[in-house]
């Protein structure tokens, strides 16, 4: 990519500059594919250009800005051509938010363009702002600012926390879309908590999910040793934990499980990326049903079902993708049920079919969250619980993770079944049929002589 990037002067007409994260990454010694050029002449002119000699395609991104992008054929790289911030470089890194970020070069020398003092700044691991109205002028940069310090793993400086938070209620009037894309990134990065703790600090948490700022002093049982908002960000380490090494809790299936994680699911997010969200969302309705009983046991009856809506909602807000809202709403939904089993183990072969059904098709998914889940409820009782729920997980694991390969089907087709018993298809047809499904996952029945016998025999009773 370098070479072709040093052919981008001689296609112009004016003098250009890669400038913001790549400059940025590529200072600090950190790959990158995404690249910023800052040119004052003819924008889509030199898209055009650049991407005839690099054999990639160009268009023009939706904004106000008047940028293009310039994607590789095999999409390992991207370009996007902006214009020029003013009449020289100087004056459009003025108007960028952190001095890591407002540093430029020419693409094809080494010589660097920085004002602000960017590359200090790099070297001592500190955010600063370019700007004291760096945060008023796009109160988005509050997220980026708490993204970027847990991404790099940077300090951020005093006045610029100050100023990020005092900006940060106006995130509300953001683009839903942006601030979603935002998150995200915060989401997924290495040192997730830290990013989350960081938008509690900068006081934006209120601003883009007032439903986890509200999880915050909300007390819970004896069974657990945080309040719902500690305990959620606990979930979300375990969470993440199990993502980068399944094998301590989940053995043999280990391996299985980490490519399974590795799948895309929705939102440029993989499954284990996803369940994040899953983390961060399952506790989500607990402040509105929390209740004291008589004897001073605190409960949270029905939150599984009303945070499935809350997190919907959330994300609908957000404009995620409406398949990750319905995933995100389906682990709140069911990650009590592992749980629920404990008091009936050893499971029979129905009582694991009636699980995978309830949960499907997040039943993999789900049992990695009701384990990070349990293994951050470390109340009275909690090892012996913890053993318990482990063991049950492990053996649901194998399970679900061959359901996803290939789920049961019924062992006879409906109309085949019909034509056999003299019945015509309808409501009763189809609740035999899923008793045969549940019969044969138990292993109580095989073979199509078998299934139509007990077809015939279970439709003579509801006739």
């Amino acid at each position: 990519m370098k070479a072709v990037l040093e052919r981008l002067p001689e296609l112009g007409q004016a003098p250009m500059w890669l400038v913001g994260g790549a400059v940025r990454d590529e200072l600090l010694g950190r790959a990158t594919t995404d690249y910023d050029l800052a040119y004052p002449g003819d924008v889509p002119g030199l898209a055009r250009a650049f991407a005839r000699a690099a054999s990639a395609h160009a268009f023009a991104l939706s904004d106000a800005f008047g940028g293009w992008r310039v994607v590789a054929r095999d999409h390992s790289w991207q370009l996007d051509v902006v214009p020029l911030g003013g009449t020289t470089i100087e004056e459009d890194l003025a108007q960028r938010d952190l001095t890591i970020n407002a540093i430029a070069r020419d693409p094809s020398g080494d010589e660097h363009v920085d004002p602000f003092g960017g590359i200090e700044d790099l070297r001592a691991g500190r955010l600063r702002m370019v700007s004291a109205d760096a945060f008023e002028r796009d109160p988005l940069r509050t997220l980026r600012l708490a993204r970027l310090a847990c991404e790099l793993g940077f300090s951020i400086d005093p006045a610029t926390a100050e100023a990020a938070a005092a900006s940060a209620g106006a995130l509300a009037g953001v683009a839903p879309e942006r601030v979603f894309s935002e998150l995200k990134l915060t989401v997924t990065c290495n040192r997730a908590g830290e990013g989350l703790e960081l938008l509690d600090r900068l006081k934006a948490t209120e601003a883009v999910l007032p439903e986890l700022a509200r999880l915050q002093g909300v007390e819970q049982s004896q069974f657990h040793h945080l309040d719902v908002h500690e305990h959620t960000r606990a979930v979300l380490e375990e969470t993440i934990a199990l993502e980068r090494d399944p094998e301590p809790v989940f053995g043999e299936h280990a391996a299985d499980l980490a490519r399974f994680l590795s799948e895309p699911l929705a939102n440029e997010l993989s499954r284990g990326q996803a369940l994040r969200f899953g983390a961060l969302f399952h506790d989500v309705a607990k402040p509105t049903t929390r209740a004291v009983g008589a004897q001073g046991r605190v409960t949270f009856i029905g939150h599984d079902a009303l945070g499935a809506e809350v997190a919907m909602a959330a994300l609908r807000r957000l404009r995620a993708s409406e398949r990750l809202c319905e995933y995100v709403g389906a682990l709140t939904r069911h990650h009590l049920r592992l749980g629920f089993l404990i008091h009936e183990m050893p499971l029979s072969r129905r009582a694991i079919y009636r699980y995978l059904k309830a949960c499907e098709p997040v039943q993999v998914d789900v049992t990695v969250l009701s384990v990070a889940d349990r293994l951050a409820t470390r109340g009275r009782g909690s090892e012996a619980a913890i053993d318990k729920h482990l063991m049950l997980a492990r053996q649901l694991m194998g399970e679900a993770l061959r359901w996803h390969e290939a789920p049961p089907r019924p062992p006879v087709r409906g109309d085949e079944l019909a034509r056999e018993a003299g019945v015509a298809p309808g409501p009763e047809l189809g609740r035999v049929l899923a008793e045969l499904e549940e019969a044969a996952f138990a292993g109580e029945i095989s073979g199509r002589e078998q299934a139509l016998a007990r077809g015939r025999e279970l439709l003579k009773q509801v006739g």
